[in-house]
């Protein structure tokens, strides 16, 4: 887990965790789940737009993602999964983020949005709910990753 994408995203949380008001002894603030939210959010769909193979350290082998009814675990199978989609570039446009905590450290993270596949005219709609776990390291990887396609 020593990826830059992972160190990026530690580097995030902890800036939002901890104070570095007192340079000796950096005391640990209450978790803020909007702002690990917001950060998470920020990383994740840039690094899926630019390049999804380097989501993989956010998953571990534990990790399960559901696309579309279809569940696949762990880090490997769902970065295969995320790689094989039958589109090279996208880019997401986030509308809503929802987050609350969840039971040892966890936080879980709702998002809603709009994802426009290059060549294509319209965007297609999307739901996504992730369940981020604290690591021993200070950071947080994805437990639980849900994706739906939203059509009306």
């Amino acid at each position: 887990m020593g990826s830059a994408g992972l160190a990026s995203l530690n580097y995030c949380v902890t800036a939002l965790l901890f104070d570095g008001s007192n340079s000796d002894k950096q005391k640990e603030k209450s978790m803020d789940p909007d702002a690990v939210a917001k950060a998470f959010v920020d990383h994740y769909y840039s690094t899926f737009d630019a390049n999804r193979a380097g989501l993989a350290n956010l998953y571990q082998e534990g990790s399960m993602l559901t696309f579309e009814g279809q569940k696949i675990q762990g880090s490997q199978s769902i970065v295969a999964k995320l790689t094989s989609l039958p589109f090279q570039q996208c880019k997401h446009n986030i509308s809503t983020v929802d987050c609350q905590p969840s039971g040892a450290g966890g936080v879980l993270v709702f998002v809603s949005g709009t994802l426009q596949l290059a060549g294509e005219q319209h965007a297609l709609k999307f739901s996504q709910m992730f369940h981020l776990m604290p690591t021993p390291q200070g950071s947080f990887y994805v437990l639980n990753d849900i994706f739906r396609l939203n059509y009306a």
